[in-house]
């Protein structure tokens, strides 16, 4: 899961939205820096992340990857996960996602100067080209892995993601349908 999936598990938590959001970015003993609840978060967010590696159904999809993206398979189906969820977002929000997303960049923007300096530096970015609502397009798609491609420190071949996203289409899209229940729940047990 990526970005958007993060946080929409997230909830209502401001501040577990804000760890969720960080978490990659915090190393270590970084984390006793932040809140309770962001650090809260931070650990939501390395569950999620642990779930959905070791999760049968996106091991499967991974594999279909693998050919194309080789260690960066993981990163790929990551995003692929979050353009369904953008994709499909009526069926799991009432809220629609252009409005989401504003709420999230305001949330964000208010709380910067606790964001790790290489988010700060991201989000103006992010909330320029509107990356939350954009996962839901291909031009959107494209942006973040051409993106991703540059900043890769191996051969990664994101640049031809979507490509590969077109031609798997279905197939993503049945790892996703039946691999986010799943995930919701899993997120609801493990906040309770």
């Amino acid at each position: 899961m990526n970005f958007l999936a993060h946080i929409f598990l997230s909830g209502n938590d401001n501040e577990s939205m804000i760890g969720n959001f960080i978490a990659d970015s915090v190393k270590g003993k970084e984390i006793l820096a932040y809140s309770t609840e962001i650090q809260q978060g931070i650990q939501f967010h390395r569950f999620i992340d642990h779930y959905t590696d070791t999760h049968a159904i996106i091991s499967e999809g991974k594999k279909i990857l693998s050919p194309y993206f080789g260690k960066y398979n993981s990163v790929v189906m990551d995003i692929y996960m979050d353009h369904f969820l953008a994709k499909d977002w009526n069926t799991y929000s009432n809220v629609p996602l252009v409005a989401y997303s504003d709420s999230v960049y305001k949330i964000l923007t208010t709380h910067k100067t606790i964001l790790p300096e290489r988010l700060q530096e991201m989000l103006p970015y992010m909330i320029k080209q509107d990356w939350l609502t954009n996962y839901a397009y291909f031009h959107g798609m494209e942006q973040v892995f051409k993106g991703m491609s540059r900043r890769a420190s191996f051969v990664s071949h994101m640049e031809d993601a979507t490509s590969i996203l077109k031609l798997h289409y279905q197939e993503m899209q049945d790892c996703f349908d039946h691999f986010f229940p799943d995930l919701m729940q899993a997120s609801k047990e493990y906040n309770k």
